[in-house]
């Protein structure tokens, strides 16, 4: 500043600019004149001054034209061209101001709205009839609509835009990026790929967009925008309504479209009558689009990273540009509203108009009002003292009754001793204390853009996380019922309960075999029919649960038991829904390849039921494994029975009353098996015996433990001489069986009796070793095994499997298909339920049935249907488990399904129950009889001449 004067008066403002950064002092409008009017000129350069300053210093600051205007105007109507251009946000700063660009939705507002107003259309279509008249009305409903169709040509914005395409085209993003935001979350809701739900997202914004330019219409969501609010809510434009609603709600779109229109043409007939209120609303809109610049409760704390007030700055005010009217509608509305607005205004005025600000139109000074005292003090000093008069008074002044003053003017006349210039060397330019405000640091671009990255890194890695752990994840979700567990042998499997899209079949490392299409086919068939029965009887319906293994590992990667006892649940599901009242809604839970991961499954599977309370039970679990009592307790803390078709363990039914098996237990086998050992026994003067069993020291596996402990006691409880245990170990799902052949083979005492406790996959290898030993090889020795060898697939079956030359296998199965066959309609429904059978396949010794899981599984899941929908009504998952025990059903695949004399804790008996014997013919060619059976329901035992060996 190169003025004593500018030099005050520059430190007085950044006082206030001070004072600003802390809180919301009024902001006054200065008023710059010469005591002298000599000094008029000196007056503008010190303005001159204070603009160029406070651009240095990163103000936001606009400078009004105040050059005369062409044109017979009067005062009011150039006050008004003043404004017109301070809605371009260019007009306040480049962008070394701080924070992004000032928006002045409203001020732009009233600016269209006054173009529609001028508009040439218009004047042929404002009413001309009387108030009151018929014709009145229809006049103003016309001119209404031609309003209106102007505003839409115009999109409501004035017809020079203050934005270039590309800042309207960032309005509209902004505008519309909570829209995208919500479509892209909606879109997540149903777990896509995370580029589906950006591309939902990007998509719904880009046809908003689109449909928000459409030629000819109001922009989308007009009524909700911020300046819609304001002109439909503030008292200011109140007198011009007629009654009319001015709520806008967003699930009501008519009625507030209705309520804008209505005001909009109010507010246009007011403004084409003229006088003050084109002006005062104009400054209206100005100060509440700078009080919401400033807003310090917004959203991006805009009101804390701008700390320097906005400054109006007008070189020369007067008659001749409109700036005396200019000053006292800022007066008016600011006396009117009694709302503190940022603006702080700073005029240059000559000294013979300085009076007109402080005078009515008679010149006579308002009473009551001291002159400012001219005291010898400093300027500065007498600045700061005007300003705390000036606050002190603020109160009284706007009292309507001083009509004659203008109380938020602060008129400051500069002696001419003040104004002279200073040498170069004594020219300063005084700034307030500037620190960058904690919201610039917390709350930035800069930090939203550090947010965004770690948001976006974490959210890559929870996704990546999700990924790994379970197997259907979408973005930021994943369906938490089914997680990826280590398979063994390498790699991963799905386990848990299917919910949502995940497909087990689409896990499969190997699944483009036949049984991997088998397992997927199943699957479709299973959730097609579910989806039938929560369409078409969403009331009557009940869920299982079927769980058993739908992956396979390395060292076994056959899919054979569970494809088959998931088409005996399909089965049953199909023949439950084609005939009875209440529908049976099957789930698929996979425990993993040998269900090694049985543990999880049961846990998804609880809490899965504690969501859903139609889940009434399990059918399943068919392996006896060391996990096998932690699985069978966790499903009875939930309530869950359990009813399985295959699992053999005998302490299951004795630990659990919620554990229901169609499976003859281990020791029911064992002492059948005993029928047959006994007879050996007296073929053999040396009745030596032993029992090889896998060894489960590194593996869950309990069936084998159980067959070998029960298998022992048979054999010594029928005189054997029983040789030391051997314990075979596998490794990577081979068996380690040559050492024991060898030890076996060539000891001083050879069995002829091998009870032989371990797993079908392991049985091929042991008789390649016992047919290649020369102590085994020209000895007949017998072979006796649990059930697990029901599974292997002999001549007679569609053979893969055989056995040595001299060497006979006697094992047990679960389930005596043949006389059952007769008495059950299951291989008709077979037929008619199941795809893939062509004509005639449908039989109890076809190679999908001979095993009996099929079987086996469809009646376990027929037994738990009838519980579940006794008096055909759907039972509670507790009624359900009550009544497993009153179940007694006839024509059943395997026979009668009886549990009515189960025992609490304790075995039943009259399960199915068949002994084979397999040997090999002359021919090579190994060959399998049933030697005795039992199908389910028969209590009465077997005895030796029944299962008698010839």
């Amino acid at each position: 500043m190169s003025t004593e004067a500018g030099i005050d008066v520059q430190r007085q403002l950044e006082s206030l600019i001070q004072d600003f950064r802390t809180s919301d002092p009024p902001m006054p409008v200065i008023v710059l004149h010469a005591e002298d009017a000599a000094d008029d000129d000196r007056v503008t350069e010190l303005v001159d001054e204070l603009r160029e300053g406070q651009q240095r210093h990163g103000t936001r600051l606009a400078v009004a034209p105040t050059e005369p205007q062409p044109g017979a105007l009067d005062p009011t109507a150039r006050a008004a061209r003043l404004l017109c251009d301070l809605g371009d946000p260019k007009k306040w700063g480049d962008r070394s101001a701080t924070y992004r660009p000032y928006a002045f939705p409203r001020l732009n507002l009233v600016r269209a709205l006054q173009e529609a107003t001028d508009d040439p259309e218009m004047r042929d279509h404002w009413p001309t009839a009387s108030t009151g008249t018929p014709d009145r009305i229809a006049q103003r409903e016309e001119a209404q609509t031609h309003l209106l169709r102007i505003l839409a040509r115009q999109r409501w914005r004035p017809r020079r835009p203050s934005r270039r395409p590309r800042q309207a085209l960032l309005t509209d993003v902004q505008q519309f990026l909570p829209m995208g935001v919500l479509g892209a979350f909606t879109a997540l809701l149903t777990r896509p790929e995370w580029y589906v739900a950006a591309l939902a997202g990007i998509g719904l914004m880009v046809l908003l967009a689109v449909l928000n330019h459409v030629p000819g219409r109001a922009p989308l969501f007009l009524w909700l925008r911020r300046e819609s609010r304001w002109f439909l809510t503030t008292t200011f434009l109140q007198s011009a309504a007629r009654r009319q609603s001015t709520s806008v709600r967003l699930l009501r779109p008519v009625r507030s479209w209705r309520a804008i229109a209505a005001r909009a043409y109010d507010v246009a007939e007011a403004m084409r009558e003229g006088g003050p209120f084109p002006l005062q609303l104009y400054v209206l809109a100005l100060f509440e689009d700078l009080r919401d610049n400033h807003r310090r409760g917004s959203w991006d704390l805009r009101g804390f990273k701008r700390t320097r007030p906005p400054v109006l700055l007008l070189h020369r005010i007067g008659r001749e540009n409109g700036g005396i009217e200019l000053i006292r509608a800022v007066s008016d509305v600011r006396s009117r509203r009694s709302e503190l607005d940022p603006l702080l205004i700073v005029a240059g005025v000559a000294a013979d108009d300085a009076a007109l600000l402080d005078r009515g139109e008679d010149g006579d000074p308002p009473a009551g009002r001291p002159q400012p005292p001219l005291q010898p003090r400093r300027l500065q000093q007498r600045l700061r003292h005007w300003y705390d008069e000036w606050a002190g008074n603020l109160r009284a002044d706007q009292s309507p009754s001083r009509t004659n003053a203008l109380p938020w003017l602060l008129r400051i006349p500069l002696p001419s001793e003040e104004l002279v210039q200073l040498r170069q060397t004594d020219w300063r330019c005084v700034q307030a204390r500037h620190r960058p405000p904690l919201a610039r640091v917390v709350w930035s671009a800069h930090s939203l853009l550090l947010v965004l990255v770690l948001a976006a890194t974490a959210g890559v890695v929870h996704s990546r996380e999700l990924h790994r752990t379970y197997c259907s994840a979408g973005l930021l979700t994943a369906a938490r019922d089914t997680e990826r567990r280590p398979a063994p042998g390498g790699g991963t499997e799905c386990v848990g309960i299917a919910t949502g899209d995940v497909r087990f079949g689409t896990y499969l490392r190997n699944g483009a075999d036949e049984e991997g299409k088998r397992l997927r086919e199943l699957e479709d068939l299973v959730r097609a029919e579910n989806a039938k029965v929560l369409r078409n009887h969403p009331d009557t319906y009940v869920t299982v649960v079927y769980a058993g293994p739908m992956s396979s590992s390395t060292a076994d990667p056959s899919l054979v038991k569970g494809n088959e006892e998931l088409a005996g649940v399909y089965l049953a599901q199909r023949v439950v829904n084609a005939n009875y009242k209440v529908k049976l809604r099957v789930l698929l839970a996979n425990g993993g390849a040998d269900m090694g991961n049985q543990r999880v499954t049961a846990e998804a599977i609880a809490d899965y039921a504690d969501r859903d309370p139609t889940v009434v039970g399990v059918v399943g679990f068919g392996r006896d494994l060391q996990s096998s009592p932690d699985v069978t307790r966790r499903l009875h803390a939930v309530g869950l029975p359990v009813v399985s078709g295959t699992n053999s363990a005998t302490y299951l039914p004795k630990d659990f009353s919620n554990w229901f098996s169609l499976a003859a237990p281990d020791e029911h086998q064992a002492e059948a098996l005993g029928l047959v050992a006994r007879q050996l026994r007296t073929r053999d003067t040396t009745p030596y015996a032993l029992v090889l069993a896998r060894a489960t020291e590194q593996s869950q596996d309990r069936y084998t433990s159980e067959q070998a402990t029960y298998g022992g006691q048979m054999l010594d409880r029928e005189g054997f001489r029983l040789l030391p245990e051997q314990a075979y170990r596998v490794a990577n799902g081979n068996p380690e069986l040559r050492l024991h052949a060898e030890s076996i083979c060539r000891g001083k005492s050879v069995p002829s009796v091998i009870y032989f406790a371990g797993r079908v996959e392991d049985i091929g290898s042991l008789m390649t070793q016992l047919s290649t030993e020369p102590g085994c090889a020209n000895r007949e020795i017998s072979i006796l095994t649990g059930d697990d060898l029901s599974k292997a697939k002999f001549s007679d079956t569609g053979g893969r499997d055989g056995v040595a030359p001299r060497i006979t296998l006697y094992h047990a199965a679960l389930a005596e298909l043949r006389e059952a066959a007769s008495g059950t309609d299951f291989y008709n429904a077979a037929a008619k339920y199941l795809p893939w059978l062509e004509k005639g396949e449908a039989t109890y010794d076809a190679a999908d049935f001979a095993s009996g899981q099929t079987a086996l599984s469809h009646d376990a899941a027929r037994a738990l249907y009838w519980a579940a929908s006794l008096g055909d009504e759907p039972q509670s998952r507790a009624a359900t488990w009550v009544n497993l025990r009153g179940v007694k059903l006839d024509g059943m695949a395997t026979g009668r399904i009886d549990f009515t004399d189960a025992p609490l804790y304790g075995e039943r008996r009259g399960h199915s129950i068949v002994l084979k014997r397999v040997w090999r013919t002359p021919e090579g060619v190994s060959e399998a009889e049933v030697l005795c059976s039992r199908p389910a329901g028969g209590t009465a035992p077997l005895d030796v001449r029944e299962c008698s060996i010839g």
